[in-house]
């Protein structure tokens, strides 16, 4: 099979078995889904829906955070896994938002790069959830569903993985990829234990294929 026909399969595949796939993050406005996937990192999604009610009570918009400290902001995310750091990159990020931003969060790479706690994979999803650009963030899910499905060729890193998505996945269906990956990693080809015999994919995951599994 060539790597055109498997993105072929794939695209296929979910686009009729997933035609809506979106994040599993409570959200109502761009800088809630800013804040959510701060929070997010090596956390799970439900956790952090959990926090996030409380957490904008307390700190409705980007100018009522950026007047909090990170000991104002701590006990609120306290559930959350390594919450001194996030409470200070919140501080820190909502600051730079409405000093540098105007409050809006901005809708290019580049830009939310430069915001404390904001790395390139924090920085994909809000463009491709928000703008619904062709952006690709590589979690741990993203980065080992691509690698077993096939879709990914020696690609040791999230970067590259992220280079082969884009480069090979149609541009109007990366934003919605992106999910697609997720959440069969979340509920299918999981890390421990993939539940290949009954995946709908295992005829031509590569995975699969390789354990054998009975389709």
């Amino acid at each position: 099979m060539t790597r055109k026909e498997r993105y072929d399969l794939f695209v296929q595949h979910f686009s009729k078995a997933m035609p809506v796939a979106e994040t599993e993050l409570v959200y109502s406005n761009p800088y809630e889904l800013l804040v959510a996937v701060i929070l997010s990192a090596q956390c799970t999604d439900k956790r952090v829906n959990m926090v996030m009610p409380g957490l904008l009570k307390a700190f409705p918009k980007p100018a009522a955070m950026a007047k909090a400290s990170m000991e104002e902001i701590f006990p609120h995310i306290r559930s959350i896994s390594y919450p001194n750091n996030k409470a200070k990159n919140l501080a820190g990020m909502a600051r730079m938002l409405v000093s540098e931003f105007k409050s809006k969060v901005p809708s290019e790479v580049d830009q939310l790069i430069k915001l404390p706690g904001v790395g390139r994979k924090t920085a994909n999803v809000i463009v491709s959830v928000i703008f619904e650009k062709p952006a690709m963030a590589v979690d741990t899910h993203v980065f080992r569903v691509s690698r077993r499905i096939g879709l990914t060729i020696n690609a040791k890193t999230p970067l590259a993985t992220e280079k082969q998505l884009v480069k090979y996945l149609p541009q109007e269906v990366i934003h919605k990829a992106h999910h697609w990956l997720i959440l069969h990693g979340r509920y299918v080809c999981t890390a421990r234990s993939p539940k290949c015999k009954t995946c709908d994919i295992s005829t031509w995951c590569k995975h699969a294929k390789r354990k054998g599994a009975e389709v």
